[in-house]
């Protein structure tokens, strides 16, 4: 099963817009036909982000998306968490370069400028860092 880390604008795309380019994406997870990687650091952010009044989502669906998501992801401890030696400008952005690297050989989806630049460097370690949804449709 491929490992999979989902960076937060992702995750909004998976619960809160139902982006249709991400659908088969969430079914994968919800047949639980990826190994989905989050660490409690990324969940507050998450929780953070769909708390905004952006969204306007109210307590009960805040509670419920982040339930959803936390029932289909495996949450690794940052204590086991391995550093990566790619560093990302964005220091909140870093942990989830460092999920992958621990994880690896995975896939990092993320729509981050940011961490899409260090795909080249990340590539050699059985890291693959993409802004493309149908990327793990090669691991299903």
């Amino acid at each position: 099963m491929q490992s999979v880390i989902f960076d937060t604008n992702v995750l909004l795309d998976l619960f809160v817009f139902n982006d249709f380019r991400a659908i088969h994406l969430k079914q994968a997870l919800l047949d639980q036909k990826i190994d989905a990687l989050a660490s409690p650091t990324t969940l507050e952010e998450f929780a953070d982000v769909i708390s905004r009044p952006l969204f306007a989502l109210d307590a009960d669906a805040q509670k419920a998306i982040l339930q959803q998501w936390k029932n289909h992801a495996r949450i690794l401890e940052e204590s086991i968490l391995i550093k990566a030696p790619w560093q990302c400008r964005d220091h909140d952005d870093q942990i989830f370069l460092d999920l992958a690297f621990t994880a690896k050989p995975c896939v990092l989806i993320s729509k981050d400028n940011e961490i899409l630049k260090l795909a080249s460097q990340a590539a050699p370690a059985s890291v693959v860092i993409t802004a493309d949804y149908n990327a793990i449709d090669q691991y299903l």
